[in-house]
């Protein structure tokens, strides 16, 4: 190992560049596509409005929860770190490989996808374009992160300081300049079902907040600012998700907002006129990248300590100190990703194959994490520098609720892609084992 890959993560991220992360990550696409399912299972405005607030306010309920995790146990592995010290090395592997071949590199193909679908509307490059233009994504992306994490890093700085100044500007004009909208009480049969699938679509669209504590090991001060990257940034994704869905109400109202397949069109086609498709694709497309390339960061940072933990897998545990970059865990992550678009070329569906691909393994894995939690404080493992979620044990206890139904909901009401994932999941049991097994034998030889 040369001496620049033998390294450790330098504290590069200030609080802001890491709240910069986590917007990028979660404001991506998902605004722009899922409000409308949501409004389908609402009974009028106010209600459609309360279900974004509600979860917003789950979301800083877990960030709270991962706050202390991540001042207890700050590390580039994340989660990875956290269940492997609460359960073993057998569940953090697990959690690693899933993370590599389903989670993380599921959710960078998707946002890729969908940043080819609109590309394509500007530019259509043949019958596989949109595949095409998910695979130049991800290699360049994946080159700038190899490049180094300072210039990842500003990139990522600029695309999400653009995308929440587009996004507050279409909210506060759609809502100032929209039409009169009379109030719609919905006619048909809202039961405790049509709720629940609400904020199924709710909480996946706040998604990927939970990403911040892969920087813990990169964040300055981290014991004092990790608690305020994770409420500050979840705060602002709150704001700006009411925000534009006030938009959609006072532009569309909610009857349209039910009935569109493209409301971020609709949106902006009231607001700018018949450019409108044209402006909401150049809006997705840089919502897509700056969430391709804060996943392509973040995700990069547990392959990295799978390595560096398992010597049969320590060549993707290099930190090159030049770039402050992990380089083969970006390339394995890059590889992978490239895979998963290569098979999604030759299905109907290629998005909502990705998103149930991803949803158990990321359900599952959030809730153990949560749990974690309670194995800490068993343990009396306390310093007076450290982050302690308020009203515990309620507050956990809150969203490990939340977790464990939305883990039933994404096996029992999704594809054959869930199934798909769970068994990529599974094949990491014989993987853990025999890396396990070489890395034993290679400290007695």
């Amino acid at each position: 190992m040369s001496n620049t890959d033998s390294g450790s993560p330098a504290k590069i991220f200030s609080s802001l560049s890491a709240i910069a992360v986590i917007v990028g990550i979660v404001v991506g696409i998902g605004i722009f596509r899922l409000p409308s399912i949501v409004a389908q299972n609402t009974s009028s405005e106010w209600h459609y409005i309360s279900f974004w607030l509600v979860g917003g306010l789950i979301s800083i309920i877990g960030a709270l929860c991962y706050a202390e995790l991540a001042t207890k146990k700050p590390d580039a592995g994340g989660e990875y770190y956290f269940l492997t010290e609460a359960y073993g090395s057998t569940v953090g592997f697990l959690f690693s490989w899933g993370r590599m071949t389903v989670i993380q590199t599921g959710s960078i193909a998707l946002a890729a996808f969908i940043l080819g679908d609109y590309a394509s509307t500007i530019y259509d490059l043949g019958p596989y374009s949109s595949s095409l233009y998910a695979g130049i994504t991800v290699t360049g992306l994946t080159g700038l992160n190899i490049w180094g994490t300072h210039p990842s890093k500003n990139v990522q700085n600029g695309m999400t300081t653009l995308i929440v100044s587009i996004l507050v500007i279409c909210g506060l004009v759609g809502f100032f300049t929209g039409g009169e909208v009379t109030s719609q009480e919905y006619t048909g049969d809202l039961t405790n079902s049509s709720a629940g699938a609400a904020m199924i679509f709710v909480l996946l669209t706040y998604g990927g907040w939970n990403e911040g504590v892969y920087l813990s090991a990169e964040l300055k001060n981290v014991r004092k600012n990790m608690s305020r990257v994770l409420i500050i940034g979840l705060s602002v994704i709150t704001i700006l998700y009411i925000l534009i869905n006030s938009a959609y109400l006072q532009v569309l109202g909610l009857e349209q907002l039910r009935t569109s397949e493209t409301i971020g069109v609709d949106l902006t086609n009231n607001i700018f006129g018949t450019e409108g498709a044209f402006i909401m694709a150049v809006i997705v497309i840089i919502s897509a990248l700056s969430t391709a390339n804060a996943t392509i960061i973040t995700g990069a940072r547990t392959n990295y300590a799978l390595g560096r933990d398992f010597k049969a897998l320590k060549w993707i545990g290099k930190w090159n100190t030049q770039y402050n970059s992990p380089i083969n865990a970006l390339l394995v992550q890059g590889g992978i990703s490239l895979a998963l678009i290569f098979l999604g070329a030759f299905t109907k569906e290629a998005v909502s194959t990705m998103v149930d691909y991803t949803a158990p393994v990321f359900w599952f894995f959030i809730l153990l994490t949560t749990i974690s939690l309670f194995v800490f404080r068993n343990r009396e493992e306390h310093t007076e520098d450290n982050f302690e979620v308020p009203l515990y044990p309620l507050t956990p206890l809150l969203f490990i609720l939340s977790c464990m139904y939305l883990l039933y909901s994404s096996i029992m009401f999704t594809g054959w892609g869930a199934m798909v994932g769970i068994i990529f999941l599974l094949i990491g049991l014989p993987v853990y084992y025999w890396a396990r097994n070489k890395s034993n034998n290679e400290s007695y030889s």
